[in-house]
């Protein structure tokens, strides 16, 4: 029986997953027979997905609230370790052989998966627009460097350079994705180290404590530490799993998926607090070019092409993701095409941000969505899989008219009530670019991540003995329904 959108690829009898041919899978099930690899694969694909200079920006952010060169270190690094959560729920797409934002129908029902889909959809392309311009900007000052200006017809031809890099691997899919980033991390990982050698020696560590109450300033840090990082990834993140066979150890994924995203993150994040104590880095500071500022001629251009190659890595991963993303929305056209269509919205996006808008406010207010909201969603996510053991009815989770995940006319009323609570209450402790909540403003700190445990405590309480792992063989034969939240 045809796929109802068209997305679902005949079977044509070779290899669907082949390094630099377009790849035939979609956001279908990937069947067993399609799946290969192991584990310590995804260290790369993390580790190379990371190497983006979006962490050094992120450091200084983090400095900007005041904390001493130390103590937005250790708030950096604490932040980071969410990342073996992402880990832990990556572990879903080896057991289903279906992305992150399939998976979730389980929590939260077929329709009601659709508000937070759609969403993420829009965060990633924010994401994508984010690491365009940066290495956009790496692009403009390597220019300028080598004697070619950096004017807006310079800015114009490096936008473009940088749309078929990222564009070109993109469209053929997971197996080369997963080789490039292996490859440029490889390369990569040699000039970061240069680069931490250069700046970390330079950093202030006699900068002042903050004229702010501590609380208020290590709590934003946290945000942006964890927004920034691992909650971005957290509802693409079995997309690069689903090829694994479903047997795949829990632990190597979380593990390989948890050190290959935070190792990258934590060094270049330090190194951007480093930078921060030392030059600004914020408002119309051109971050690049203040980083570049501190080093010395020959490593400029070195310094420059490592940009350029983490906004490659970074976005790769991120427009793949979203192409799935949008075959989660139904959009009726293989994958290759809607990474076609996000090129142009890119391209539009990326162009506002170089010429039009604050760089570092548009950042900042696309954190603000992101803790709102996708902190709550993870915490019912991770609940919900972790009650199940991962283990779930892979074929249901593709079912578009009925089967276990239907639940009351496509809502699971549990897991968006859980959503619901959680996303209010981060909205009132948050004190964000955009808006000051009343928790916030009364206990002088930002306390909008507490949204995740909340939300995945009263998801705990309004299903606790009624949802879990299936009962029959196999890692994800059945599913366990929950009684009276069907229709």
């Amino acid at each position: 029986m045809p796929d109802p959108h068209g997305i679902r690829p005949p079977s044509t009898g070779v290899a669907t997953d082949e390094v630099f041919q377009v790849e035939t899978h979609g956001a279908d099930r990937i069947p067993h027979s399609d799946r290969h690899g192991g584990p310590r694969e995804l260290f790369w694909v993390w580790f190379g997905a990371n190497l983006t200079f979006t962490f050094v920006i992120n450091g200084a952010l983090v400095v900007g609230f005041g904390l001493s060169f130390w103590e937005a270190t250790a708030i950096f690094l604490i932040g980071n370790l969410a990342f073996f959560a992402v880990g832990a729920a990556s572990i879903t797409g080896a057991r289903t052989g279906s992305p992150t934002l399939v998976v979730a129908r389980a929590s939260f029902g077929r329709w009601g998966n659709y508000p937070v889909a759609v969403l993420n959809w829009l965060v990633s392309i924010g994401y994508i627009i984010l690491n365009t311009v940066v290495g956009v900007l790496a692009l403009t000052v390597l220019a300028d460097t080598v004697g070619l200006g950096d004017g807006a017809a310079v800015r114009v031809i490096g936008l473009v350079l940088m749309i078929v890099c990222t564009a070109s691997v993109a469209v053929w899919g997971h197996a080369t994705v997963e080789v490039m980033q292996r490859w440029l991390g490889v390369g990569l990982v040699v000039c970061t180290v240069v680069l931490g050698a250069l700046v970390l020696p330079q950093a202030d560590l006699s900068v002042a404590a903050p004229t702010e109450p501590r609380l208020w300033a290590w709590s934003l840090g946290l945000v942006v530490a964890v927004s920034g990082g691992a909650l971005s990834y957290i509802a693409i993140c079995a997309d690069f799993t689903r090829y694994l066979p479903a047997d795949s150890r829990a632990r190597g994924i979380t593990l390989a998926t948890g050190l290959g995203a935070m190792l990258p993150s934590v060094v270049l994040g330090v190194i951007g607090i480093a930078a921060a104590t030392r030059v600004g880095i914020g408002g119309d500071t051109d971050p690049v070019e203040a980083v570049a500022g501190m080093l010395p001629v020959w490593f400029q251009v070195p310094f420059l092409l490592v940009v350029v190659g983490g906004s490659v890595t970074n976005t790769i991963m991120t427009l793949y993701s979203s192409g799935l993303n949008l075959q989660v929305l139904g959009v009726p056209l293989k994958r290759a095409r809607t990474v076609l269509i996000q090129v142009v919205l890119v391209t539009t996006g990326s162009a506002v941000a170089l010429f039009v808008v604050d760089f570092t406010a548009a950042v900042l207010s696309l954190l603000s969505v992101m803790v709102v909201v996708f902190t709550p969603w993870a915490g019912v996510f991770l609940t919900d899989a972790a009650l199940r053991r991962a283990r779930y009815d892979a074929a249901g989770l593709h079912d578009l008219h009925g089967g276990p995940y239907r639940y009351t006319r496509g809502f699971h009323r549990s897991g968006l009530v859980a959503l619901a609570a959680g996303t209010v209450f981060s909205a009132l402790a948050a004190d964000s670019e955009l808006w000051l909540g009343p928790l916030a403003a009364a206990t002088g700190a930002d306390l909008s991540l507490l949204g995740g445990p909340i939300a995945g405590g009263v998801y705990y309480l309004l299903v606790r003995g009624r949802v879990g792992p299936p009962s029959g063989p196999g890692p994800s034969t059945t599913a366990t329904t929950i009684e009276g939240d069907r229709p």
